[in-house]
């Protein structure tokens, strides 16, 4: 459990599997940690480099976010550290959207990009959009317990949603309500079509927090993207159904990576 400084905060991060070849940086969504990517990790290590991190404020890291071109900037600082030059960013919700951050700053670096149950541009119905304002005014703790029950699909085992329902309550309440209002702020759908990097678009089918037609409408902007969807899944696709998603990587780092 390596911990190194960055503009300020002391961010918690591992780096495992071999050094050859192109890492995987894994980077989780608003309230997590890094290890919402236990079974990625340890399906990876074995035969790449595997790196994740808990961002700004999450965690085991200290440190109050503010923006997601920060957080991206915290990730690019601690590969600087590392030596990594080119990677592919592995990003979930949140972490989608800092992973599209970087491409967009240095997509020299990239080299091919996996996002999941992530979009380019938050967008909510008029009765969603209501209800996440509601749902603000509500006591801290209900507000994030109620985020992360609706995250799952239908039939999960209620006694593990609460488990994750505590740990991101845990999450301090200032980095939570930036977080969320960082994401709300976040909107490249108009510049993803710069991105020329082979692009995986994973999303769980149950996902009501970002849902399906919102990743398809990002996908079309995207040059060169493949899509999978995780028919028992919702948008805590790392943990519903971790065996599909990290044999969804397998598949587009070998075969099914698109033609430039």
């Amino acid at each position: 459990m390596p911990q190194t400084e960055i503009a300020g905060a002391g961010l918690t991060f591992d780096d495992e599997g071999r050094r050859d070849g192109v890492p995987l940086v894994f980077i989780h969504g608003w309230t997590a940690d890094r290890h919402r990517w236990d079974h990625q990790m340890a399906h990876f290590a074995p035969h790449r480099r595997v790196i994740r991190l808990d961002l700004r404020g999450h965690g085991e890291s200290g440190g109050v976010p503010h923006a997601i071109g920060e957080l991206a900037g915290d990730v690019r600082a601690l590969l600087d550290q590392l030596a990594v030059d080119r990677f592919i960013p592995v990003g979930h919700s949140m972490g989608g959207m800092i992973a599209q951050a970087l491409a967009l700053a240095q997509p020299e670096r990239i080299e091919r990009m996996v996002l999941v149950d992530s979009i380019s541009r938050m967008v909510y119905s008029r009765r969603r959009g209501l209800l996440m304002d509601l749902s603000r005014l509500a006591p801290f703790r209900l507000f994030v317990t109620a985020n992360i029950h609706r995250a799952f699909a239908p039939g999960h085992p209620r006694a593990e949603i609460r488990r994750y329902a505590r740990a991101s309550a845990a999450t301090p309440r200032e980095v939570v309500m930036n977080g969320y209002r960082a994401m709300r702020a976040f909107d490249v759908l108009d510049r993803i079509g710069e991105i020329q990097a082979p692009v995986l678009l994973v999303h769980g089918y149950h996902d009501i927090q970002l849902p399906v037609p919102q990743m398809l409408r990002m996908a079309k902007g995207y040059p060169n993207a493949v899509v999978r969807i995780i028919g028992d899944a919702g948008h805590e696709l790392p943990v519903e159904n971790p065996a599909a998603l990290s044999s969804a990587i397998d598949w587009f780092l070998t075969a099914g990576a698109p033609v430039r």
